[in-house]
């Protein structure tokens, strides 16, 4: 940049400087050679009160970097929302800067930051699922009738990502309770009732677990297993990542094993896709056999610590986790600190693995660019073993009943079992195990038929980022592999079906709104991809040329999943309904 003529212009001479008229501190410079000191240091002053709050929530507990996380969940739990001193407070107890206990407070959708001058949210805040399930199942007008019934300044009403409870749409959280199949006057009885609290629903415990065999076989393993043979058994059950990426089980532990320790187990328990909830499924009936499952992969590998991810939409799964831990310890199955529960705050893109590491460690959940692999670098710089929930459900079972629980069942030329989470226009929606070979007519039969009035016009076979499919490709294997001539995947087996009442078009602006509220930002071309796709996917007719142009560049130049798949509802339509756009 060019500098200026020097009169006292950008770039030039300051009138306080040598030989100019006293500025600030000037005056005192001409008396007494000096400039007088700031008053206050720079930055926001630090509120004693406000420190003595945030050593008393904070307690005894560590002040480590990678629990930034959860001390703010401490402070918003305790005071609703995260204000400016309190953040400023935080900062100066874990010897951060603001700046970065900031940057990280406002990347969670889950932690409502209040800077001085700003009016606090109210006490209670309702959230409204938006996801396609209840969006079919009437969440428009759910929210619009408590944005008309609720005094606003008691109740705050929002919309929110999908809460992995599509088999009861439409739903909403009140507080951190859910009520299911919602209503607006079911909401309003749940804020009088003071219903706001997670339901923890029954589940079978440790000591329920323990009288039916459990543990046992993870004693036999820790007593005269072979890690290699295990490894053998979950690669010829044909286990693969059951969180969206396939990618078989068993090869992660020889890449994991052949680094050197210490080493590290991350379970990725976001379930942030909508239309998902088969491992909130699990969860809340058998903890315990995915819990075995987990403690046998690190055993496999030698991981000194495992850290659980859980996804802050499921509350009761939660506190079913921490009990049941606790139960662990207690009997000495594990030592203290061997299992860490870390609690998401809201972020979709933290259900992608680096994503995720870097939650894990206190960060924003951005994607991190790779190679290098988690599996050589992960957790706090170490190799790590990353599993989706579901598949060390399933590992548990095939080390205790072996690989023939999944490779004895065959259809339509594919073996092993899948678990559907299955919505939408359908009898009755829920989770489904079924032979990995089921076609959609397969699942919707299991979910009791189409729901009464309605035929099938689309399906949803693995989430938004899977698109939609016709109900002309019916006949397809819903599994890994199957889906690609069409131009789709299986994902999460997330199955959201769709009737002649709904419009395929509004469904696919449904998915890319959604992807455009939870892309990271990270990289310009999901960050402005998205955003310019709902853009033009509002228009009476679709520009197909500069849609799929801009879907090209997305799917090219994106870092992580989410921009390179967010393309396909576009896509999708396009191809299949085009009368539609």
């Amino acid at each position: 940049m060019a500098l200026d003529d020097g009169k006292g212009k950008r770039g030039g001479a300051r009138p306080d400087g040598p030989g100019g008229a006293p500025g600030r501190g000037g005056a005192d410079a001409a008396a007494g050679g000096r400039r007088k000191g700031r008053p206050v240091p720079k930055g926001r002053p630090l509120d004693d009160a406000a420190l003595a709050e945030i050593r008393a929530l904070l307690g005894d507990r560590p002040r480590r970097r990678d629990l930034l996380i959860e001390h703010l969940h401490l402070v918003q739990d305790s005071h609703g929302h995260l204000s400016a001193a309190h953040l400023r407070a935080l900062a100066e107890e874990m010897r951060l800067s603001e700046a970065e206990v900031y940057e990280v407070a406002t990347f969670y959708a889950h932690f409502d930051v209040v800077a001085e001058g700003e009016t606090p949210p109210p006490a209670l805040t309702v959230r409204v699922c938006d996801g396609l399930s209840c969006q079919l199942a009437g969440a428009e007008a759910l929210r619009a009738g408590l944005e008309a019934g609720l005094d606003p300044a008691d109740v705050r009403v929002v919309r929110a990502p999908c809460m992995g409870r599509c088999d009861t749409a439409p739903t909403c959280e009140v507080g951190h309770g859910h009520v299911d199949h919602a209503t607006p006057e079911a909401v309003r009885a749940a804020i009088e009732a003071g219903a706001t609290h997670a339901k923890i629903p029954a589940y079978e415990d440790h000591a329920a677990y323990v009288a039916a065999g459990g543990y046992a076989t993870l004693a036999d393993l820790r007593a005269e297993g072979d890690p290699e043979a295990v490894q053998e058994a979950v690669l010829a059950a044909g286990i693969r990542g059951l969180g969206g990426a396939g990618f078989p089980a068993g090869k992660k532990w020889s890449f994991v094993r052949a680094a050197a320790g210490p080493r590290y187990l991350a379970v990725n328990g976001d379930e942030g896709e909508p239309g998902t909830f088969k491992d909130r499924y699990y969860l809340e009936r058998a903890p315990h056999l995915f819990l075995e499952g987990m403690l046998i992969a690190a055993w496999a590998v030698k991981a000194e610590t495992c850290f659980i991810y859980m996804r802050d939409e499921y509350p009761a799964v939660l506190e079913i986790l921490r009990r049941e831990i606790a139960a662990l310890e207690a009997a000495g199955t594990v030592a203290p600190g061997h299992v860490v529960l870390r609690r998401g705050a809201g972020a979709y893109i933290c259900g992608e693995e680096s994503a995720m590491i870097e939650s894990i460690e206190g960060k924003r959940g951005l994607p991190r660019h790779r190679p290098p692999y988690v599996a050589q670098v992960g957790v706090f710089g170490r190799p790590t073993l990353v599993h989706n929930v579901e598949t060390l459900h399933w590992i548990a079972r095939v080390c205790r009943e072996g690989p023939e629980i999944l490779t004895g069942t065959e259809r339509n030329g594919r073996r092993g079992l899948r678990s559907y989470s299955v919505s939408g226009r359908v009898a009755t929606p829920g989770v489904y195990l079924l032979p990995a070979g089921s076609t959609i007519r397969d699942v919707i039969a299991a979910a009791g038929g189409m729901a009464d009035g309605h035929e099938l016009k689309a399906y949803q076979p693995g989430g938004p980022s899977s698109g939609l499919l016709p109900a002309t490709l019916d006949d397809i294997a819903l599994d890994f592999d199957t889906l690609q001539a069409h131009g789709t995947f299986i994902g999460s087996a997330a199955v959201v079906v769709l009737s002649q009442a709904d419009s395929a078009r509004d469904a696919a602006l449904n998915m890319l709104r959604f992807f455009e509220d939870e892309s990271c930002g990270q990289c310009t071309p999901c960050r402005v991809g998205c955003e310019k796709a709902v853009k033009l996917m509002q228009a009476d007719r679709w520009d197909r040329d500069l849609l799929e142009a801009l879907s090209t560049v997305m799917v090219d130049a994106s870092i992580c999943g989410l921009g390179q798949a967010a393309p396909n509802p576009i896509r999708s339509v396009m191809r299949h309904f085009p009368d539609e756009v």
